[in-house]
This record gives C-alpha cells, structure tokens and sequence, in this order.
C-alpha cells in the first residue's frame, strides 16, 4: 500500500504541475472587456471552449454544481496549455432526466433538467455567436455523461453546414476523450481500486476532483460508510491528492484532441 501512496503522490506532483499553475493571461470571457477579446482574437486566440456542467444531486456528501465546479477548473487549464484559446462561461443547464415523471436525477431536490433539444438549440445559439465574432474552431468540454450526445451531434451538424464558407471554415468540435478515455480509471486500479468501489456517479473519481477545486463542497463524514442515496462506489475513499491525478488526466486527454483537430 505504501508503494501505491508514493506512486500516486509523485504522479500527481509531476502532472499536475504540468497543468500550468499561474495566470499569465486572462483566458475566462466573462472576466473580459469586449475590447480584450477583441484584442485576444487578433492576436490569434481563435480557438473558444465552451464549458458544459450541469446541476444534479451528487449524493448526500457533495452539492449539486460539482460538475460547474470541475470543468471551470478544467477548461481555464486547457486553455492556457493550448495558449490559442478562450473559454466561455460554464452551461450549468443541461439534461438531467424526465422532469414531469422526476426520473434519472430528476428524482431528487434542486436538480434541474432541461430538454435535450433545448440544450442542443444553446450549444448551436452560442456556436453561431462565436463564429459571427471570427472564432474557427469552436470546442464543446463537456463534464457530464447526459452532455455529449448533443455535443457531438450539434458539433457534426454546424461543421458540416459552415463547409461552404470562403477560406476556412469555422468548426466545432466536442472532446471527448476528455469525459471517457482519459484513464482516470486506469490510475484508480494502479492505485488498488476496483470498478466496483470507484463508482459512476459521485464516487472516488468525482469526489475527489472536487475535493481538489472545491473541498467545501464536500463533506467525507457522510460518505464514510460507502456508497449513499444517489452515489455509487466507495466516495468516502476520495481524496484532494487522487483529484489532483485526475483532473491533470482530463486536461491532458482535452489539450492532446484539441491540438490534434486543430490541425486537420
């Protein structure tokens, strides 16, 4: 066990230092003048990610902008390893079940759930915002599972209707790899853990990344005992030093697709 602590400790050192720690350049629109981002895209930041959370139950140990919370943090350090970026503000409204039958996270208080359509009909508004002030490659980041069928079908949809325009066209895209295939999981196994007690929701993967951006937002003493009502896994397992791990991970698999369609 000792071994996997060190292990685990010198990776989260190692990349999440690679992750960028200061600011050398505001990259979050909401914090800017339209003059600056004026500026920015004549300097050549014409790459824009567009954050997407969600507002869910998160168990009785984590509150419901978990998701907020993480891909803020994420998308503010994708952007500044990409060093041709800007992020937009986080979409905090997306599908989240059933709302008149209360199903999937519907079920429980304060979650808010909007029709897939509708969130499909944001990303496309706020896409189409971006190409009329000169972005070319527009990426979708999203941090909830219920967030990347749209994302992936709207990115496809306005990629191929902007194909007629002159010059380059602008594109969409949405970074997968960044929510599945960024081996976060794989990191847990090396570290002891099992499918079963790292969870899907709300277990050791996203407690922890909260724990590292947010730790207020987490209480540990009501997860002790393993999974709760409207979490999976063993949370009480998570800590800030897995959540650092992790969340490099996620930049990491984000920076290498963006990088790699930014070149097509």
């Amino acid at each position: 066990m000792m071994r996997r602590t060190v292990f685990f400790s010198v990776l989260a050192l190692c990349v999440w230092s690679s992750a960028g720690s200061g600011v050398a350049d505001e990259v979050r629109l909401e914090h800017m003048t339209w003059v600056e981002v004026r500026d920015a895209l004549q300097a050549g930041k014409t790459t824009v990610i567009v954050p997407t959370g969600g507002t869910e139950q998160n168990g009785p140990h984590m509150v419901l902008g978990k998701h907020n919370f993480i891909v803020a943090h994420t998308a503010h350090h994708v952007a500044e390893r990409l060093g041709n970026a800007l992020v937009a503000p986080v979409l905090a409204y997306v599908p989240e079940g059933d709302i008149e039958n209360r199903q999937g996270h519907m079920a429980y208080p304060g979650t808010i759930s909007v029709p897939e359509k509708v969130f499909a009909g944001v990303l496309q508004a706020t896409a189409e915002s971006f190409r009329a002030h000169g972005f070319r490659t527009i990426v979708f980041l999203g941090d909830s599972g219920g967030n990347q069928r749209a994302q992936e079908a709207v990115a496809a949809r306005l990629t191929e209707a902007w194909k007629t325009w002159i010059g380059r066209s602008p594109k969409v895209f949405s970074a997968k790899h960044y929510y599945s295939g960024n081996g976060g999981d794989e990191l847990l196994v090396a570290a002891g853990e099992t499918p079963g007690s790292i969870g899907t929701h709300a277990g050791i993967r996203d407690t922890s990344e909260m724990l590292a951006v947010h730790p207020e937002g987490v209480d540990l003493s009501l997860a002790e005992t393993g999974p709760g009502e409207g979490s999976t896994g063993q949370p009480g397992r998570a800590s800030a030093e897995r959540g650092r791990v992790l969340l490099a991970a996620k930049i990491e698999a984000a920076v290498r697709e963006i990088r790699a369609f930014q070149t097509r």
